[in-house]
């Protein structure tokens, strides 16, 4: 079984990619907050990291560029989400692997999760 964490401030998100997530037969952590970020990849042990872009604390963009400039952590795929038009270049400045749209589709989620957690390569991002 794999481990998702995610990151977004807002519940229903939190909520809704839960339940999207353990269908799939995957566990998920949730955090609110991109404070002590390191830590708690740390204490989760995640296979993926979904990271709002606005979320509270150090934000999505410094959160991401932290997991992906630490030893311990770069290896782990990051998709940054957020309702910003500029996801793409938002993503590509925060070095995340993938980007997902807010409001995103169930199926989108769902299709890219599984092609990071089954594939372990970088797919195109979506």
């Amino acid at each position: 079984m794999g481990r998702v964490l995610i990151f977004d401030d807002d519940e229903d998100i939190l909520e809704l990619c839960t339940i999207i997530l353990r269908q799939k037969g995957l566990e998920t952590v949730g955090e609110t907050s991109s404070k002590h970020v390191i830590e708690r990849i740390s204490e989760t042990g995640p296979d993926v990291i979904l990271m709002d872009n606005w979320i509270p604390g150090i934000g999505g963009v410094e959160a991401t560029q932290l997991i992906k400039s630490t030893k311990a952590t770069r290896h782990i795929p990051v998709i940054l989400f957020s309702a910003n038009n500029d996801i793409e270049k938002i993503a590509s400045e925060a070095k995340a692997d993938y980007y997902l749209k807010k409001p995103f589709d169930i199926s989108a989620l769902s299709e890219m999760i599984g092609r990071v957690m089954n594939n372990g390569i970088k797919a195109n991002p979506h």
